[in-house]
């Protein structure tokens, strides 16, 4: 048994030498292998042979020891060594080594947690963290904030190139000086626009016509008169007669209804005679529709002022008369008045008889063409005629003077507007132009003015003698102007309901012109604060006070958009009042949550100054302010007050918002102004006061460019903006006896049976060592170490097969002896 127990120990030892040299020759195959642990093989004595127990001493004996022959050795253990390996500087970002205890925890092709020391890291085509066999690593990832969600480990996903990050703004910080000099900002700038009238109100439509009167031409018609006797002249005197076309019958003086008045035609009576029989009066007036009877005056006996005698009516074709008056009998003295010059002529409508300032008047019709009177009288034919539905109930005709064709005096009316009437002008211009005269009147080119309630789309701007229509159902697009800074355009929708007011609202809301009890407002001469329509028909818009505050509008500001095109609206606004006061005025961009930059202007001006104190007010203005409705700019404002020596003391206010209502960023923007760095010191004479925005933290969109991994695993992810974000953080685990842990090949662990449960931690806790970025951890072989341990195990080697030659040799001995 002895011989055949030898060659069996010895084996043992063959094997055991085998099993060094393949853990030996395992580890020198991973001395390059990132994060590779060396491992040991651990023996103990297989079995034991007991030949004796031994004895324990007595009185007559010292004892005994046992005797025990060993039967080999056995592998007891193969056991890595978790050692640090040492870390190398690597060139990739990617690149991570753990200093200290712990593993990266990658996901496994399952799905189930592996463990590694391995840090050499690298982005899939999903930019995702994965190791260099695939496996992705595992961590804790953001939400839409960037915020660590430490809820569960998932793939670390770091998208350089595609993340987008932006930065609402929180604080805008203020510098320069506001100087106590200067004029205090008591005045503000008013602008006002045209004249408009309201189109409610009908007018003429259709021009009347004008027509040189011509005199009945008793020349061409040879009229005469002879003597005879049955009436009551005086013989032997000497009669004049004139004639003239009328367009009525004779109905008393100061009747506006007869023509040119015709030459002179004289009749002598014989003795004996007192009667004039006249013969071929002109009864052809031209044109033959103007005019319905001719008229005969007459001087009294060897007289020679002229009296109304009689009418004939043209319709019955009569051309003689005979005349019986006597001179008792005779009416109305004729008026020789007679026109010469170039007229124009306009006709309106009115609600009440009287002339100009009674009733409600319209606008007027003009003539297509001026006539021209040479000692004569004008025919006003076809005057236009209204429907007494519409209120009216007088036709009111107006003139100009023949050396003023730009002013139009009021020359009668007629209590009519239906009937197809003729009327004729023979009054002259110091008539109709003196002021004592109680018909005096002008007219009033642009009819019924608007008021605050008039639509818009019956909104009229007269041009010379034309109106045109300024707004209509479509989209008006406005673009204002202050403190000489022209504003972002905005648009106000016109309804068929829309009116003045509506207007009004929305361009002194585009304008930012800031109303409240605690801000001053220059509420000008014999006008509410803010304007709105004055008497005369003038949209009137009055800015706050300052300099910076001056509004404006250009004739080109304001666009009409409808289904046939875009045109401009022609209304022109002229300064009525110039503002004054110190200002200083900035443009500056913030940032919303999405990253969209707003556009903010402030001004300040110069409110009040006593012995003690200077007061800036400021006003905010935001053109991408989205307010719920409406379009309002304004988005803050405030007072800022400085001391003696030019501090800065109190800010009453220094917060700004912006709604962004209809886009999807958190609404209101709201942030914070720093006037801490303005001061209130006395400027020189070749400078004014200014500010300016030195800085604000927001920003716009940005994309990922670059991160970096800190020594506790955070991600942290710079953007092309300047901005840094979370991106994630890598977890590491360790183990109670991580040489219990399983191994699964590439670098990677699986949790053993006798390895206990990981635990999981951040980098740097929990006994878990730190993360260094930039480094890989070389293979901890000890190359000098394992091969001497080669050296030993083929020593332990050479030395067990000599046992078993030994042990053969004394076999074949023992063989022999039976020979």
């Amino acid at each position: 048994m002895g011989l055949q127990s030898a060659l069996s120990t010895a084996l043992t030892g063959l094997n055991a030498a085998e099993t060094t040299i393949d853990v030996v020759g395992n580890n020198l195959a991973n001395s390059n292998t990132v994060g590779f642990k060396a491992s040991a093989a651990i023996f103990s004595t297989q079995f034991m042979q007991t030949m004796s127990l031994g004895s324990a001493p007595t009185e007559n004996s010292g004892g005994a020891n046992p005797k025990q022959i060993g039967l080999g050795t056995m592998v007891a253990d193969i056991a890595p060594d978790f050692s640090q390996g040492t870390l190398e500087v690597s060139s990739s970002a990617t690149d991570l080594a753990i200093q200290g205890d712990g593993f990266f925890i990658v996901q496994g092709s399952t799905g189930e947690h592996l463990y590694t020391r391995n840090g050499i890291f690298e982005m899939n085509s999903a930019n995702e963290l994965v190791t260099i066999s695939g496996n992705r690593v595992l961590g804790y990832g953001i939400n839409d904030d960037f915020e660590i969600q430490r809820t569960e480990l998932v793939p670390i996903e770091i998208s350089v190139g595609a993340s987008a990050v932006a930065e609402a703004t929180e604080n805008a910080y203020m510098e320069g000086n506001l100087s106590p000099t200067g004029d205090v900002a008591d005045t503000a700038e008013r602008i006002q626009s045209d004249v408009l009238g309201d189109a409610q109100y009908t007018a003429p439509t259709t021009a009347l016509e004008t027509l040189q009167s011509i005199a009945p031409d008793v020349i061409a018609e040879s009229t005469s008169g002879t003597g005879a006797v049955g009436g009551s002249l005086d013989p032997g005197a000497v009669y004049q007669y004139r004639f003239l076309y009328a367009n009525g019958p004779y109905s008393g003086p100061g009747e506006q209804d007869e023509g040119t008045i015709s030459e002179i035609v004289p009749v002598s009576l014989g003795p004996g005679q007192n009667q004039v029989d006249l013969q071929d009066i002109p009864i052809d007036p031209m044109p033959p529709d103007s005019y319905s009877h001719v008229r005969i005056y007459r001087t009294e006996g060897d007289g020679s002022d002229f009296y109304y005698l009689d009418d004939l009516d043209l319709s019955l074709g009569v051309d003689t008369y005979a005349d019986t008056t006597g001179d008792a009998a005779l009416g109305a003295e004729l008026n020789t008045d007679c026109l010469t010059g170039n007229y124009t002529y306009y006709v309106t409508f009115a609600t009440a008889a009287g002339g100009p300032g009674n009733g409600t008047e319209s606008r007027p019709s003009p003539l297509s063409s001026s006539q021209n009177a040479s000692n004569g009288r004008i025919i006003l034919d076809d005057l236009p005629t209204a429907d007494p539905a519409d209120g009216w109930t007088v036709r009111r005709i107006y003139r100009c003077l023949s050396d003023d064709d730009s002013t139009f005096y009021y020359l009668g009316e007629i209590n009519d507007v239906t009937s197809d009437v003729t009327l004729t002008d023979k009054l002259s211009d110091d008539d109709i132009s003196d002021p004592t005269n109680p018909d005096y009147g002008t007219i009033d080119l642009d009819g019924p003015k608007i008021v605050d309630s008039t639509r818009l789309v019956d909104v009229l701007k007269r041009e010379g003698s034309s109106y045109e229509q300024l707004f209509e159902e479509g989209t008006l697009q406005f673009t204002g102007e202050k403190g000489e800074r022209t504003l972002a355009a905005k648009e106000f929708e016109i309804t068929d309901e829309t009116t003045v007011l509506d207007l009004y609202l929305f361009m002194e809301e585009a304008l930012g012109i800031q109303q409240g009890d605690d801000i001053p407002i220059d509420s000008g001469s014999g006008s509410s604060p803010g304007g709105k329509v004055t008497s005369d028909g003038c949209i009137l818009l009055t800015g706050n006070n300052g300099v910076g505050n001056a509004i404006d509008i250009d004739p080109d500001s304001i666009q009409m958009v409808t289904d046939s095109g875009t045109r401009n609206v022609d209304l022109s606004f002229n300064s009525i009042q110039s503002a004054v006061g110190e200002s200083a005025v900035t443009d500056f961009l913030v940032y919303d949550t999405l990253g969209i930059p707003l556009n903010v202007r402030m001004t300040a001006v110069l409110e009040s100054r006593d012995s003690s104190n200077t007061v800036y007010r400021w006003f905010a203005d935001s053109a991408d302010n989205d307010p719920e409705s409406g379009v309002e700019i304004d988005v803050g404002t405030g007072l800022l007050t400085f001391d003696g020596t030019g501090n800065l003391t109190d800010a009453s206010e220094t917060s700004v918002s912006i709604d962004r209502r209809n886009v999807s960023s958190t609404s209101p923007l709201t942030f914070e102004i720093d006037f801490s760095a303005i001061t209130g010191l006395a400027a020189t004479q070749d400078e004014a006061s200014y500010w300016a925005v030195s800085r604000q933290d927001g920003c716009g969109p940005g994309n990922l460019t670059a991160f970096a991994i800190d020594e506790s695993g955070i991600i942290r992810g710079t953007f092309s903006n300047g901005v840094t974000r979370d991106l994630g953080q890598i977890r590491l685990a360790r183990f109670a006896n991580p040489t219990a842990l399983e191994q699964r090949g590439e670098n990677l662990y699986a949790a053993g049976v006798n390895s206990g449960l990981p635990v999981e931690g951040d980098p740097g806790q929990q006994g878990i060592g730190e993360i260094v970025a930039g480094a890989i951890e070389l293979s901890n072989t000890d190359i000098s170490g394992n091969l001497i341990d080669l050296i030993l195990a083929s020593t332990m080697y050479r030395g067990n097969t000599r046992v078993i030659t030994t042990a053969q040799e004394m076999i074949d001995e023992l063989l022999l002896l039976g020979r």
